[in-house]
């Protein structure tokens, strides 16, 4: 089989990612900028991978985009719906997985799958941030902390302290009172990881629940957000080094497939213009 590399960009609302694979299964190169559509994020992801990878342009044959920019990304050859390379993705990762709890930087969402990588349903969350990555990065910002420090912050709690708002700008104020109420930071972390993580188990109920689970995006770095949320499905987590990278991994994979397609059928490929 002669080797395709093709090209899988995931353009979502404040990071953009971006995976060159190999026939499909290997992953050649990986990058990540933490800003998304409307930015220079796309740019620099594909620059970044390219050089990563450190052959020639004219190599990639296809690339495939997907996520909230995938509409303006000039060097798609195809575009793909964020639902749809989120289940090819997890089923990369996790082979026979069936149900998928994504956490983006705006949006949840829970995929119910058959375990051979289709989608049977989904849901998604309203337009509140409330449970994503952008209300994480709001609560990080009020106690002055990087959102990366979060999950071992919240681990050192000693007291359950409730954060019972269901709007990120209430949340922020219920935060800012725990504060001045000499309440710890560690405390308050938790609190906050306990209200995501009950706003997350319930949209993902709704679609039901069958093992395996496995959390995708941003938020899947979060240890305590993962633990928390496992506790309220009673259902084991699993994640992924490249969980974030999950739907760049489906873009890429949906690009094997066309581009093999087009050559089984003796068709032209259409130039990328990388």
């Amino acid at each position: 089989m002669q080797e395709i590399l093709t090209m899988g960009v995931d353009i979502g609302s404040s990071a953009s990612k971006c995976i060159i694979m190999r026939n499909g299964t290997e992953i050649v190169a990986q990058s990540l900028f933490a800003v998304g559509a409307g930015t220079s994020g796309p740019e620099k992801s594909i620059a970044e991978v390219l050089r990563l990878y450190g052959g020639a342009r004219s190599a990639i044959r296809w690339v495939c985009a997907t996520g909230y920019g995938r509409h303006s990304l000039k060097e798609a050859n195809k575009e793909v719906s964020e639902l749809s390379c989120h289940a090819k993705g997890a089923n990369y990762l996790f082979p026979g997985v069936k149900t998928v709890i994504d956490i983006g930087g705006q949006d949840v969402k829970a995929l119910h799958m058959d375990g051979q990588g289709r989608l049977l349903n989904f849901v998604m969350n309203d337009k509140c941030a409330a449970g994503t990555g952008r209300f994480l990065d709001v609560m990080s910002r009020v106690l002055e902390t990087r959102i990366d420090e979060l999950a071992a912050l919240g681990a050192q709690s000693q007291k359950r302290v409730t954060i019972s708002s269901t709007c990120t700008v209430f949340s922020e104020s219920e935060v800012i009172s725990h504060l001045a109420n000499n309440e710890t930071i560690p405390d308050i972390i938790n609190g906050i990881h306990k209200s995501v993580a009950s706003r997350i188990a319930g949209l993902a109920k709704r679609v039901g629940i069958e093992q395996p689970v496995i959390m995708t995006g941003g938020v899947a770095k979060n240890f305590e957000v993962v633990r928390y949320v496992s506790q309220e499905l009673g259902a084991p987590i699993k994640t992924s080094p490249l969980s974030q990278y999950n739907g760049a991994i489906g873009a890429a994979i949906y690009a094997f497939e066309a581009c093999s397609a087009l050559l089984a059928s003796d068709a032209p490929l259409s130039g990328t213009h990388l």
